[in-house]
């Protein structure tokens, strides 16, 4: 996992858009952002024992490609790129493949996340974030869920007044610069 704040341009979002500036683990950690690495059989043994530990009780797949989403590849990676928030805790694991998780900072600042194989982000619910492939198209996920599976995103600015986005801004004492 690599993070580091985002350089807007013109350029296709599934480009780095790396502005040079590096964000830490700290840095992610006061916006509620976690991350893990687990690598290998042990990896999945500590990733099963963590899902235990956060009751986590339910987990999927998903593929996020050309080959595997046909035509609607290109407008369901837009989808994931609009930014919005989750009223539950996003989790996802890379099994394989690559991408970018994007999030606020406290500031309203993008920090980009690269993702490979083996990492493991938690999202708070409430946090404003957006989701892309890279370059190379190809991701595959493990989702993991409390509950049974909800993947309802809510888009700023509608989200704004929700009640899981002001309990976030509270927890975290993050900025509600409005867009």
């Amino acid at each position: 996992m690599r993070a580091y704040y985002y350089e807007d341009s013109t350029a296709d979002q599934r480009e780095p858009h790396d502005s040079g500036r590096e964000a830490s683990l700290d840095d992610l950690e006061k916006v509620g952002v976690l991350y893990w690495r687990f690598d290998g059989e042990q990896g999945l043994e500590e990733l099963n024992a963590l899902a235990k530990k956060r009751s986590y009780k339910n987990r999927d797949e998903i593929t996020v490609s050309p080959s595997s989403m046909g035509d609607v590849y290109e407008s369901k990676v837009k989808s994931f790129f609009a930014e919005h928030l989750h009223e539950d805790e996003e989790i996802r694991y890379i099994l394989d493949g690559t991408g970018y998780f994007d999030v606020r900072d406290k500031q309203d600042s993008w920090i980009r996340i690269a993702m490979e194989k083996g990492d493991m982000i938690v999202l708070p619910s409430g946090i404003y974030h957006r989701f892309t492939t890279d370059a190379k198209n190809y991701i595959k996920a493990m989702r993991l869920f409390k509950d049974d599976p909800v993947w309802t995103p809510i888009n700023r600015p509608l989200a704004d007044d929700n009640r899981y986005r002001h309990d976030y801004v509270s927890s975290f004492d993050v900025s509600v610069v409005s867009k």
